[in-house]
């Protein structure tokens, strides 16, 4: 059982006893999925809209007690490969002065471009980790469910969360092996080997998908996984998802209409 509990806890970051955490996970996903879909609908150059929404990210973050660190460290994971994609806008956008970087110019439109997609990066990854870090996946796939998210793709990432650690397990023992036989990758000749490993490990999640799928038709299994004891929405929940996803809303269109 405590097996169990660790895997259903794995993610989890902070105070596990905090207002956050206790919260219903339809509150969680429709708040910050609000707020994330604000931001990353403004329009370029809102920056305070931008900056309101990390703001009330960082108060999620505190209500929590999710450490700065464990946010940085999972951030880390998205936001390098945001900037990597965004890099080049701007020089490929036209607009406004133009500044000398070297031996190329860059654009006031193009960094202007360039900086709102960052922080509209910055604010949907932060949502995603402070999501992850309060709620356990079980409570996420029952909210989606009660959110009526379409069953197979909830069920599809039931599985795949599930099966992931098995995976992880496998590779780990793959690679306990080569490295009992002596193999010590020092070059990219050595690729050869990963791509064998790569194979073998595709051919190995097969198969033991095939026979948990045989197992589970032979019990009866349907694939939807039993459904947890409803309870409706209280005042904090509502209270939480209105300010996540109204607060952004209605600074927006203040902005906007102000413009």
């Amino acid at each position: 059982m405590s097996g169990l509990h660790a895997l259903e806890a794995a993610g989890l970051a902070g105070d596990p006893a905090s207002p956050v955490h206790r919260l219903d996970a339809r509150a969680k996903l429709v708040g910050l999925a609000g707020l994330a879909l604000v931001a990353a609908t403004a329009p370029r150059g809102a920056y305070p809209l931008l900056a309101a929404c990390a703001l009330l990210l960082g108060a999620v973050a505190l209500a929590a007690h999710v450490p700065a660190a464990v946010i940085g460290r999972r951030a880390l994971v998205v936001l390098p490969v945001a900037v990597l994609a965004a890099a080049s806008i701007p020089f490929v956008h036209r607009g406004g002065p133009a500044h000398d970087v070297g031996p190329v110019q860059v654009s006031a439109t193009g960094l202007a471009i360039f900086g709102t997609a960052i922080g509209k990066a910055a604010v949907g990854t932060l949502s995603a980790v402070l999501l992850a870090a309060t709620t356990t996946v079980p409570a996420a796939l029952e909210g989606l469910r009660r959110l009526r998210a379409p069953a197979l793709l909830v069920a599809i990432a039931g599985v795949t969360w599930r099966y992931v650690f098995v995976l992880a397990g496998e590779v780990g023992r793959m690679r306990t092996a080569l490295a009992a036989r002596g193999h010590r990758p020092r070059h990219l000749l050595d690729g050869a080997t990963t791509g064998r490993l790569a194979t073998a490990l595709f051919l190995r999640a097969h198969a033991r998908g095939e026979r948990v799928h045989v197992a589970m038709a032979a019990r009866g299994g349907s694939g939807v996984p039993p459904r947890a004891a409803r309870r409706p929405l209280a005042r904090a929940d509502l209270a939480f998802a209105g300010a996540l996803a109204g607060l952004p809303l209605a600074l927006r269109l203040a902005l906007e209409l102000g413009a």
